[in-house]
């Protein structure tokens, strides 16, 4: 099976990205498919999806002409723009973390989950990201162990575990170069 990543470039790739968010938010999961899959936190509007694509681009996996996978851009420019993750930004910044491009979300379709795009997403994004970025920092919800596993298989290292909005997160980082 033939996957392209690329850049996001068009109103329609962003429509695509929202579908599979859809698809997959947590409010959208059983509870025995959160624990074996994952599930995404965050829901984007059109709108923020373009200005923070704009900002720079989000990384996508295409399979046939169809977005099947993605993972999301976010610059500091945007980090009082999304209310859960505030916390986040204010770890990295009692981190000292500088030069970092915000993974602000990956998911991957089911129907093309276990083929390598999760890995596949991320060396896209570290190529497009270097050498502008030195990492790319990610939170990841402490109770998702299938997206905090996936993310330490590529590479990952843990900053620090915090607690915000009564759960636990941990806030991870990979190098670019």
């Amino acid at each position: 099976m033939e996957i392209n990543y690329t850049s996001a470039s068009t109103t329609e790739e962003l429509m695509q990205i929202l579908s599979i968010q859809q698809m997959n938010l947590r409010s959208s999961v059983t509870a025995t498919e959160m624990a074996r899959e994952g599930f995404v936190t965050v829901e984007h509007s059109l709108e923020l999806l373009t200005k923070m694509n704009n900002a720079f681009p989000h990384t996508i996996a295409k399979h046939k002409g169809k977005v099947v996978g993605y993972a999301l851009s976010m610059t500091q420019d945007f980090k009082d723009d999304i209310s859960v993750l505030r916390p986040m930004f204010t770890e990295i910044e009692k981190n000292h973390l500088q030069n970092y491009i915000t993974m602000g979300q990956i998911c991957v379709a089911k129907t093309h989950r276990k083929q390598g795009v999760f890995r596949g997403l991320y060396a896209a994004m570290k190529k497009i990201a270097f050498p502008i970025y030195t990492s790319i920092i990610t939170e990841v919800d402490a109770t998702n162990s299938r997206s905090l596993s996936a993310h330490y298989a590529i590479g990952f290292t843990k900053i620090c575990t915090y607690r915000s909005l009564g759960q636990d997160w941990e806030l991870i980082s990979l190098r670019t170069s």
